[in-house]
């Protein structure tokens, strides 16, 4: 429909990319299927430290102390908010963890594939779709099965049915494009950011609109959430207007340096007398000449 350019790049890449964010999918939600909602809600908060952690030890990526303490209000304000029991079992907990850990990976994978390929949201949600998608056909009705001992193409699929089953998809479209589209242009910290203030908005909303029991606990962690999101927000728009501060001096530096008169190698001088032409320099094998 010429919305945007179609553009291929590495395959690998991309079918690698698809397949682990199908695979992070299946997991979150075999997460949430074997614990308990408190200890899910737990399992997305460690999201963010995890991302912190990969981006600092592989791409040497550095969090100031600021920005490390606005994400620690944030991560326990959604904790005080969300989370309420915490039953732990082995096979919820292992699927937890490779969760995060899939989860956070495909999240860098996104911002570092625009950027490394220089390509668009879009392109890079049009090339790796149908990969996640063949990834959750293949493996999503078989567990299905393996769990639940019912065959997901035997359901009767009434026409209402199929209409929530197509908004869905168009629902999830949207998601999928803004999620890529907020990674590709900020990071994978401040998405899940985002998500936290999602999660947030739910809960206001629900007791909103659906009177869902609210306590003060909820509202308590809802507000300190907020306040960790308005930090977060502050100071990477101070960080930034200190590196577009820094990047024109460093360019004025640069022009400096190479508009610098040259330099005469026989006497070591960095000046050049007007309307005399500098002799070329005589090999002397005595001396370490660099260029």
């Amino acid at each position: 429909m010429k919305f945007f350019e179609h553009k291929p790049f590495d395959a690998r890449a991309v079918m690698g990319f698809g397949v682990l964010n199908g695979i992070s999918i299946g997991l979150l939600n075999l997460s949430l299927g074997f614990n308990s909602v408190g200890f899910y809600q737990m399992t997305k908060l460690a999201i963010i430290p995890c991302t912190v952690l990969l981006e600092t030890l592989f791409f040497r990526k550095i969090f100031s102390k600021t920005i490390q303490l606005s994400l620690t209000i944030l991560l326990l304000g959604v904790g005080i908010a969300t989370v309420t029991d915490l039953q732990l079992n082995a096979l919820g907990s292992i699927l937890s963890l490779l969760a995060v850990i899939t989860t956070c990976i495909a999240q860098i994978m996104t911002n570092t594939i625009q950027k490394r390929f220089k390509v668009s949201s879009t392109q890079l949600l049009y090339q790796s779709c149908p990969y996640q998608a063949l990834t959750l056909f293949i493996v999503g009705p078989f567990l299905d099965g393996l769990l639940t001992n019912q065959n997901v193409f035997a359901f009767k699929y009434t026409p209402q049915v199929l209409v929530f089953i197509v908004l869905s998809c168009l629902i999830s479209v949207s998601v999928n494009f803004s999620t890529f589209l907020v990674i590709g242009k900020t990071s994978p910290v401040t998405y899940q950011v985002l998500g936290h203030l999602k999660t947030c908005l739910v809960l206001a909303f629900g007791y909103i609109l659906l009177r869902d029991p609210f306590s003060w606990r909820n509202i308590l962690g809802i507000l300190i959430a907020l306040v960790g999101m308005i930090l977060y927000s502050y100071f990477c728009s101070v960080e930034n207007q200190q590196k577009a501060s820094e990047s024109p001096a460093q360019l004025s530096q640069a022009k400096e340096s190479e508009s610098d008169p040259l330099i005469n190698i026989e006497n070591g001088s960095g000046i050049v007398n007007e309307g005399v032409v500098p002799k070329a320099p005589v090999w002397n094998s005595d001396k370490d000449l660099r260029a």
